[in-house]
């Protein structure tokens, strides 16, 4: 928990910081590039929360993956070893990307299919979530075989469940409960 309430003070920090130099855009890309690497990488990941590896192999790695990225990023990589907490980078760039969304006016709608969504269902899913909140959304998918088909979409803490699997849950309640 202290990890997620350190990781949130970061992002506003550098939010803020972005937000001054007018560099808030660029950080924000550098943060989703910085939150997907994180999370499509074991061995980034392993290697951050290590408490085998030096900070300065962590500092010089980081710094060469994510070369060419905003002075501020290269900032908060500093910062973080500096203060022994490179092992949150992830969790920073997450809260950067959902405070930098809020600040914009924008909804992010998560949408968990079993396939991944074709564009023309993208755009349908976007149209709805847009109806519903009444503000710009962005559409984020997850791919889920285990929901066998149909869909899950969360906005903010709504969430509509039309997954097969939810159904078929449904009905061996039923059955169990008769």
């Amino acid at each position: 928990m202290a990890g997620a309430r350190a990781a949130i003070r970061y992002a506003k920090a550098v939010l803020s910081i972005a937000n001054d130099q007018n560099s808030a855009d660029a950080v924000n890309s550098d943060m989703k590039l910085i939150t997907n690497t994180i999370a499509e990488n074991k061995d980034l990941s392993d290697m951050l929360q290590s408490p085998v590896i030096s900070p300065s192999i962590k500092k010089s790695s980081l710094l060469e993956i994510f070369k060419g990225t905003n002075a501020l990023t290269g900032n908060l990589i500093d910062t973080l070893i500096s203060n022994k907490r490179i092992d949150i980078i992830g969790n920073v760039a997450s809260k950067f990307n959902e405070l930098y969304d809020a600040s914009k006016g924008i909804e992010v709608a998560t949408v968990t299919t079993a396939i991944p969504l074709t564009d023309d269902l993208k755009a349908k899913v976007l149209a709805k979530a847009k109806e519903l909140t009444g503000k710009e959304v962005a559409v984020e998918n997850i791919v889920d075989e285990d929901i066998l088909g149909g869909f899950i979409l969360r906005i903010g803490d709504l969430q509509y469940n039309a997954s097969i699997s939810n159904q078929l849950n449904k009905i061996k309640r039923e059955f169990t409960l008769n």
